[in-house]
């Protein structure tokens, strides 16, 4: 098989690479820097199990920022584009979906079009509808931050939004590149499948902010949050995982895929998902509440990623409770990965020892080791010392 994928970032990396194990594949990108690491085998994301795979194996993978010859020998053509949620217009940004297919259809006369992006529900019948063709199909992606190619090796299960045999090929195609036997395969009309992604990704992010209740809860009232989040979790049914208290759920994918679900339960019944947005802004105000509390003059962020493995720090929580802060304290932020001086006027430290000398309070979502001899000025809501 001949497959594109347009987009180089953790999605359209991460399948550009699961594919090329075994197929042809051509990732496009519009960043020229971006085509020639790849292209020498230089990672331009973090990904540990990417970094291997680019390193140790023989992938049939090469990348280009020229469209015309990315799609046009193509069998399958991945979409992989950012869709942002515009809060003014109170659904995704899908024009960045729409290019690629315009470009897609222009120069591909056969090939189907698989959007991977996240989509409003709905989206797919609108699209074929608009551009006259059912060659477009949607597959959610079920990725993490930082094991986007691992999750692809080892998928919990593969959804594609359509009954055809296109659709029934190109789940083959991924299932045949994972590392699990038996992978659940799941042929549902388009729509079901738009449902899927944005119901399971809100779940997640339900689940995240109702531990994050118990524990404002449990500090508010001077409780041991880790004894009641263990005793809770030993129950089979809940679990003990996804449960480690934050600054609020952030990341590229919940804090967009939740508005995005709201939007389209406009004149349905609901209180959960309403809810579930409201109360990641109630966690980050009580956050930046209980830090003031505490009178610091210069206020130390340490990390803008809100998880340990992640070079990714887009629409990280932290950002909305700086803003909550910068009007009461001095901010200074510690992010080692960033080479400015200042970011939205704050200044930037990348000295370690620099930034824990000036900070009075020490804020981080995920404890470090670093940190370990300023424990005292440290403020985290981490009881479990991992990710999730």
């Amino acid at each position: 098989m001949k497959i594109a994928v347009a987009g180089t970032g953790y999605v359209g990396l991460s399948i550009a690479v699961l594919l090329s194990q075994k197929h042809e594949v051509v990732a496009y990108d519009i960043l020229p820097e971006k085509v020639d690491m790849i292209n020498h085998r230089i990672l331009p994301i973090k990904d540990a199990e990417m970094e291997t795979y680019f390193q140790e194996k023989e992938l049939h993978l090469r990348a280009t920022n020229d469209a015309q010859e990315a799609y046009r020998d193509a069998d399958y053509i991945v979409i992989a584009t950012p869709t942002n949620y515009d809060d003014q217009q109170d659904h995704f940004d899908t024009s960045a979906v729409e290019s690629v297919i315009e470009e897609a259809l222009a120069y591909n006369r056969h090939g189907s079009i698989v959007i991977k992006s996240t989509i409003p529900v709905g989206y797919v019948k609108k699209v074929r509808e608009k551009y006259q063709t059912q060659r477009i199909l949607f597959s959610p992606e079920f990725l993490r931050e930082g094991k986007a190619l691992y999750d692809n090796l080892y998928p919990s299960r593969i959804v594609v939004g359509e009954q055809s045999e296109e659709a029934r090929i190109f789940a083959e195609l991924l299932k045949e590149s994972t590392c699990v036997k038996d992978v659940p395969v799941l042929l549902t009309q388009p729509t079901e499948a738009e449902a899927i992604k944005l119901f399971a990704n809100t779940y997640l992010a339900m689940r995240v902010a109702f531990f994050n209740e118990i524990d404002t809860y449990c500090e508010i009232n001077q409780l041991n949050t880790q004894q009641i989040i263990h005793g809770i979790g030993l129950d089979p049914r809940i679990g003990n995982h996804y449960n480690n208290p934050s600054f609020g759920y952030g990341g590229y994918c919940l804090p967009k895929d939740t508005k995005q679900l709201k939007a389209n339960f406009a004149g349905v019944p609901n209180n959960i998902i309403t809810a579930v947005v409201d109360a990641n802004d109630t966690r980050k105000h009580h956050i930046a509440n209980r830090i003031l509390q505490k009178h610091p003059k210069t206020i130390g962020i340490y990390r803008l990623t809100m998880k340990k493995d992640s070079d990714n720090y887009r629409k990280s929580a932290i950002f909305d409770v700086i803003e909550l802060l910068r009007e009461h304290a001095d901010i200074l932020i510690y992010e080692p990965t960033m080479q400015e001086s200042k970011l939205h006027g704050l200044p930037l430290e990348r000295d370690l020892e620099r930034f824990k000398a000036m900070s009075d309070v020490i804020v981080v979502n995920r404890l470090d080791e670093k940190l370990q001899d300023v424990k005292e000025k440290v403020y985290t809501r981490d009881i479990y010392g991992r990710d999730e």
